[in-house]
């Protein structure tokens, strides 16, 4: 959501400025723009919709200043069109934003009655007012603000630059992620360490509440009270993560494709394939000892906790909360006091997660994550990290992020359950077994997406689809539904097949799709009779099984057979279909798939 962009340089940086936001089009965003300073004055372009547009524009309108701002916008406060585009300005200081101002309107209103003119109806335009006010004052940048930010509440991630300072950018952070990269006699400034990976390796991660005065030769970090600071200076790995599309057309499919390789890397990370055992880090709490595990993510993520509920829950018999993260935090949850609880994020910094995590921290929770990015704020909050080793996810629909996540917490079940005296060495042995197998069951779906095109054209037609499920596969209905809705922007709801007759059933006619998730497992009986109510009622069903179509009792307008696996990794395996489902669907109906609308990548505010 939103991204944020800094150079201080020694040569022209709108080119390196749009390069690097280039960088950031996976968090989502409606429109954009850069602003440098040109002989010390204030100059700035800025663009509705695509990065090509605001690229056009400086190619038509060249900047030459040295030191610039830039910015993708994710629209929160005001429609997504140039006016409301960042950089704010007025005629001593420029602004960059990510994040939520929750009291604007209150600064506004001040400002306006102090004379101030608005010309958007963003919440980031009051910073841009409260600076020029303070500086028109008499103040100088630094201490400008410094008072500025007393007056801010909410979350936010800011670079600013000034009439007149060629050599100063002030930047700060409070909850949403911002990294200072170390160059040469040159500063940068980033949302996160992919923006600034073609420029240098050497990162600093402000921490909250953090601001900094950056110069060409170094920085000044200070903390919430104006005390100076030191932070780490990190070796940042983002250079490895600078990808492109491939063969693929699109980064989704490419990431769809790479889960394989992604699931077989996470699992050589946390198994001994000598022997078939789990080999975790050291947890800061026993298994053995605790009695609960509370689970928080949102979105995709938190699908693949309510999966692993089932898992701890059957193979470690270890009571399990999950909650949505925002859920979580506001309904006063009662918490063991010897407690753990588990966050799952692909960024790492989705702020309702974070914030989950530092209350369940506050209430004594031994804390384990489970992100994709190691240098995340997640990440840096935990006892415990367990990374996912899926590469930077591009596409704004995670698919490589959710079945690395379920690997891990695979892994950690089959860990518990030994732990607690659950399952015994031959069980662990066949578990981890079965896991090992899922990177080959994984390619041979992807080898022929035939049947999968066919179902998408189907549903491409369709306004509402039904996705059912039982048991571990309830999740994964609601994931595909999830799925669908994201890129297609089809009406889609997951249900467990269980209650079906409790409501959905009054849905159901002869255009209604209905996506059927059924391993021929101890529920697959079960879900035949939901299968024979929805047939009995014309509705058309797509069964995703390792069933023959012929058990299924009813008409199919679809059958999608999936590999014969052991039980317990059926949802690695049938996460496969249901994205391909979704992206095929979304393909033929012509929507932009990677980055759909609405949609951020890295949701950094409530």
């Amino acid at each position: 959501m939103c991204g944020i962009v800094g150079i201080l340089s020694k040569e022209p940086v709108a080119e390196q400025l749009i390069d690097a936001l280039k960088r950031l089009e996976y968090r989502g965003y409606d429109s954009a723009g850069i602003a440098t300073l040109e002989d010390g004055v204030l100059v700035r372009r800025r663009a509705p919709g695509k990065l090509r547009n605001l690229e056009r524009l400086v190619e038509d309108h060249p900047l030459h200043g040295h030191t610039g701002i830039g910015h993708t916008r994710w629209a929160t406060h005001g429609r997504p069109n140039e006016g409301n585009a960042h950089p704010h300005m007025t005629e001593d200081v420029a602004v960059v934003h990510n994040g939520i101002i929750e009291n604007f309107r209150e600064l506004k209103t001040d400002l306006q009655a102090s004379g101030a003119e608005f010309t958007s109806d963003t919440d980031t335009e009051v910073i841009a007012h409260l600076i020029g006010r303070e500086l028109k004052s008499g103040s100088d940048p630094v201490r400008s603000v410094f008072h500025t930010l007393q007056h801010l509440e909410g979350a936010f991630a800011l670079a600013i630059i000034f009439r007149g300072f060629d050599d100063l950018m002030i930047v700060a952070r409070q909850g949403s992620p911002l990294a200072i990269g170390l160059g040469t006699g040159e500063m940068y400034v980033g949302s996160d360490a992919i923006a600034l990976a073609p420029f240098t390796d050497r990162v600093v991660y402000l921490e909250d509440g953090d601001w900094a005065v950056l110069t060409r030769e170094g920085l000044a970090i200070r903390d919430r009270a104006g005390k100076a600071v030191q932070r780490p200076v990190s070796q940042s790995q983002a250079q490895a993560l600078l990808v492109d599309k491939g063969n693929h057309r699109h980064f989704m499919a490419k990431e769809i494709h790479e889960q394989p390789e992604v699931v077989g890397h996470t699992l050589a990370s946390l198994v001994r394939f000598e022997t078939n055992e789990i080999e975790l880090p050291e947890l800061p709490f026993d298994f053995a000892a605790i009695p609960r595990l509370t689970i928080s993510a949102c979105g995709t993520a938190y699908y693949a906790g309510l999966v692993a509920k089932y898992w701890f829950e059957r193979w470690a018999r270890l009571p399990v909360e999950v909650d949505i993260a925002s859920e979580l935090r506001y309904r006063d949850a009662v918490l063991d006091p010897d407690g753990a609880a588990l966050f799952i994020s692909q960024s790492g910094e989705t702020a309702d997660t974070l914030a989950t995590l530092r209350h369940c921290r506050d209430q004594g929770q031994a804390i384990v994550s489970v992100v994709n990015v190691t240098e995340s704020s997640i990440a840096r909050d935990s006892d415990l990290v367990l990374p996912t080793l899926a590469g930077p996810e591009i596409g704004v629909a995670s698919t490589k992020a959710f079945t690395a996540q379920l690997t891990v917490l695979a892994c950690l079940a089959i860990a518990a359950g030994k732990a607690r005296g659950v399952i015994d060495e031959a069980r662990e042995k066949e578990l981890v077994g079965a896991l090992g197998e899922v990177p080959r069951h994984m390619a041979s779906l992807l080898r022929d997406e035939t049947p999968y095109e066919e179902v998408g054209h189907a549903l491409s037609k369709a306004r509402d689809v039904l996705y059912l499920g039982r048991g571990q596969s309830f999740p994964l209905a609601m994931e595909g539904a999830l799925k669908l809705k994201e890129i297609s922007y089809i009406h889609a709801e997951g249900y467990a097949a269980g209650e079906l007759k409790h409501g959905p059933i009054a849905l159901i006619d002869e255009n209604m799709p209905v996506i059927v998730i059924a391993p021929r497992d101890g529920l697959f009986d079960k879900t035949v009779s939901n299968m024979q109510e929805v047939a009995a009622r014309g509705g058309q069903i797509v069964l995703i099984s390792d069933a023959e179509a012929g058990e299924a009792g009813c008409e199919l307008a679809g059958h999608l057979k999936v590999p014969v696996v052991d039980p317990f990794v059926t949802p690695l395996i049938y996460a496969i279909p249901i994205q391909l489902i979704a992206y095929h669907t979304a393909t033929l109906m012509g929507t932009d798939v990677d980055q759909p609308r609405n949609l951020a990548k890295s949701v950094t505010v409530e």
